[in-house]
């Protein structure tokens, strides 16, 4: 009997592009574009994702924290509670039996306290900065920081470069050699496999639209999430897919 599993990470809720559920949502009179794309993020992620989940692992930023870099301009929601029980409201309804947390970007999650904490503690999940877990014997390997490049050649030396860390560690003896890594933070997707680890970093769910995102940062971006089924009883032993959303297409402006 295979074991299903969501990866998943940056929801940002809070973020007046973040994943939102339609009663947190306030409309779309403070910005109408932010509203109709997250509102089409979240109906896309309604409809795709797995309507049996086993284990959830969420790997950082459930929360989008202050928003200091803009003045808290880009909040649907600021305070810390309400980021809290939007996330732990959307990770519950996934009906998972277990979820395991990392820690995201303390920007985000908490400088003074990691808010994510109350998160894992009210869903009794586990939680720390890099979390391994063996599920069935394939052990997956969780951190939420990664470098990001706008390059696509760029972007996969990274991953590969997490392949390497990881042996090293393992080498010394310091550390277990996982078969899936899993990073995120760079809100693109991308995902490696060197003969017997898989690496990979996640898409986000956090729409497109961003001050800092769309003025500052070169690059495409991904929103989605993971998928694996594992299978058992040898390690490696799953298939896994992505989950993408294409956002509706923004037409340009018409001059006659």
């Amino acid at each position: 009997m295979s074991i299903k599993v969501m990866a998943m990470s940056d929801t940002h809720c809070g973020s007046d592009v973040g994943l939102t559920p339609p009663e947190w949502d306030k409309g779309p009179k403070a910005n109408p574009e932010a509203y109709a794309r997250r509102r089409a993020m979240w109906n896309w992620f309604e409809e795709s994702r797995p309507r049996k989940v086993d284990v959830v692992l969420f790997n950082g930023d459930a929360i989008d924290g202050k928003g200091k870099a803009s003045d808290g301009s880009e909040l649907l929601y600021a305070d810390w509670d309400d980021q809290v029980n939007m996330s732990i409201e959307i990770i519950k309804s996934l009906g998972a039996k277990e979820v395991v947390m990392s820690y995201g970007t303390a920007y985000h999650t908490g400088k003074d306290k990691d808010f994510e904490d109350d998160i894992a503690q009210r869903l009794g999940a586990t939680i720390s900065s890099v979390p391994q877990v063996t599920i069935g014997n394939t052990t997956f390997d969780m951190r939420h920081h990664l470098g990001r490049s706008s390059i696509l050649k760029g972007r996969l030396n990274a991953v590969l470069g997490e392949v390497d860390v990881a042996r090293e560690w393992a080498r010394r003896g310091e550390y277990p050699l996982a078969d899936v890594l899993i990073r995120s933070h760079v809100h693109y997707f991308g995902a490696a496999l060197v003969r017997d680890i898989l690496a990979m970093t996640l898409p986000s769910l956090q729409a497109y639209g961003t001050k800092y995102g769309s003025r500052r940062v070169s690059g495409t971006v991904d929103v989605g999430f993971v998928t694996f089924n594992v299978k058992g009883p040898e390690p490696m032993d799953f298939d896994w897919d992505v989950n993408l959303w294409t956002a509706p297409f923004q037409k340009p402006q018409v001059i006659k």
